[in-house]
């Protein structure tokens, strides 16, 4: 009986302009093995941003209604927006056999870790200080400064929920982190679904390539992240 193909669910969180969203799109760039989970929001559409693409930009009443009928897996108020993702389409996906992606905060993550639990791969970026985090929001340039400024305000709030995820990864370099998703990915396809007697010299290797990624976060849990 051939057994059905498997795929993990991996969360990418930080704070705003830490860079997951350009890393979500870098990984699954010419690869066919993860698919991103297209979040609704309620916010207004940037000027580079595509609806069904980089987001599904409808209204607040609209989502209200999808909300209401249990369309959501999860859904969060982030900077006064809405944001949800659909079950149905998430189910699609992982029914394909594919690695679902999911872009989004804190409060997302621990409903969909709540709800699907198994084979979930929780990461946390970093940026490499907050200097560098207002750098990047501003070259960014698709917001006002008065929305960049709201969004600042968070930033202590939205980083405390570091430590709730297995992987933090500071954002120095973007194909340097990029690498390392891709290792902790392989890493944990190896730990899920194949049975330990069955992993290669080459798998096993991975494995413990993504354990010393891990290392990362006890180490900022000793410095305490002062930097940040």
């Amino acid at each position: 009986m051939k057994t059905k193909k498997q795929g993990l669910f991996i969360i990418l969180s930080s704070p705003s302009g830490a860079g997951k969203t350009t890393l979500a799109k870098k990984l699954i760039k010419n690869n066919i093995n993860i698919e991103l989970s297209i979040s609704y929001t309620t916010r207004k559409k940037r000027s580079l941003e595509k609806n069904n693409k980089d987001y599904k930009f409808i209204s607040e009443e609209e989502f209200n209604k999808l909300k209401k009928k249990k369309y959501f897996i999860e859904w969060a108020k982030v900077f006064n927006h809405y944001y949800g993702t659909s079950l149905i389409k998430v189910k699609k996906i992982n029914n394909k056999g594919k690695d679902v992606l999911f872009d989004i905060d804190w409060q997302g993550s621990r409903k969909i870790k709540k709800k699907l639990g198994k084979h979930v791969v929780s990461i946390f970026i970093l940026p490499p200080s907050k200097k560098e985090l207002i750098k990047r929001l501003k070259k960014r340039a698709q917001d006002p400064d008065h929305i960049v400024k709201h969004r600042l305000s968070f930033y202590k709030m939205e980083l405390s929920h570091w430590k709730e995820y297995k992987y933090v990864l500071i954002n120095r370099n973007l194909n340097d982190t990029v690498k390392k998703i891709k290792v902790i990915i392989e890493a944990e396809r190896y730990k899920n679904f194949i049975p330990v007697k069955n992993l290669t010299k080459q798998n096993t290797k991975t494995i413990y390539e993504a354990e010393r990624i891990a290392l990362e976060k006890k180490n900022l849990i000793l410095k305490k992240i002062r930097s940040l």
